[in-house]
């Protein structure tokens, strides 16, 4: 049987110097597969020949059309079905779910409409608003509204959110059993810092998915991250999309 193969051409690149004349080139490249089908271009991706199920998922791609707004947000879809992925992955063990840092809560909102989380807490972190002091970007929609904004998404009382730095937040409010965790803080100490507090309450079996841990400008967290997840015996998938994947082991 034949099956149909649908693609995904977005506009969502970075460090992409003139725009116009790199998709230009972009869509004259793919003109020249053979069976342009199975195409993903975005979020610094540009693939082919491939099945891409997640894009095949009415619910999945429902849930992305609902949650995300601007293009770069839906531009990492493939990243956000691997979170869905990792929390299906999970759904069986008795701990709860952690996102930090969570921005406008749309990866965190996608996963809690495709994945029962009736059962658990989900745990959502962020600054939600950037100076000019804080070693990482800033985001287009930080600002002193956005925690306010993010809480109106999620009417679920067992959502909990934090507002604060990463890891001093985690005194305030954390869980002692963790089947799912997203760590996307764009900064290494901080990141480093989480799995110093969180890493132990992961519950074997569970996934921990490391956003930047495969992207250049972001070769730190490559580095330390590799290094410190040896010393525990465990090894970090790097995926084509930049995210780093590791399942804990007894």
């Amino acid at each position: 049987m034949k099956l149909p193969f649908p693609s995904y051409l977005g506009r969502a690149f970075f460090g992409v110097r003139d725009a116009e004349t790199f998709f230009k080139h972009r869509d004259a490249l793919i003109g020249e597969f053979v069976h342009p089908s199975g195409v993903f271009a975005a979020d610094n991706l540009i693939t082919w020949s491939k099945t891409l199920g997640f894009l095949r998922d009415p619910a999945f791609g429902e849930a992305i059309n609902r949650n995300t707004r601007t293009g770069p947000e839906r531009g990492t879809l493939w990243r956000i079905s691997t979170l869905v992925w990792a929390a299906k992955q999970t759904s069986h063990l008795d701990g709860d779910f952690v996102e930090c840092a969570c921005y406008r809560g749309s990866s965190a909102r996608t996963v809690a409409d495709l994945v029962d989380i009736s059962t658990r807490r989900y745990f959502l972190y962020d600054l939600f608003e950037h100076d000019e002091a804080m070693p990482h970007h800033s985001m287009a929609e930080h600002s002193a509204t956005l925690y306010d904004e993010v809480r109106a998404r999620f009417p679920e009382p067992n959502v909990i959110i934090t507002k604060g730095r990463v890891p001093d937040s985690l005194s305030e409010a954390a869980p002692e059993r963790i089947a799912f965790m997203h760590l996307d803080l764009n900064n290494a100490k901080a990141e480093i810092s989480a799995l110093e507090v969180l890493w132990d309450r992961i519950l074997p079996g569970g996934v921990l998915v490391l956003d930047d841990f495969g992207w250049a400008p972001y070769i730190a967290q490559h580095a330390l991250e590799t290094e410190w997840f040896a010393k525990r015996g465990h090894a970090i998938l790097e995926m084509p999309t930049g995210q780093g994947l590791v399942i804990k082991h007894a």
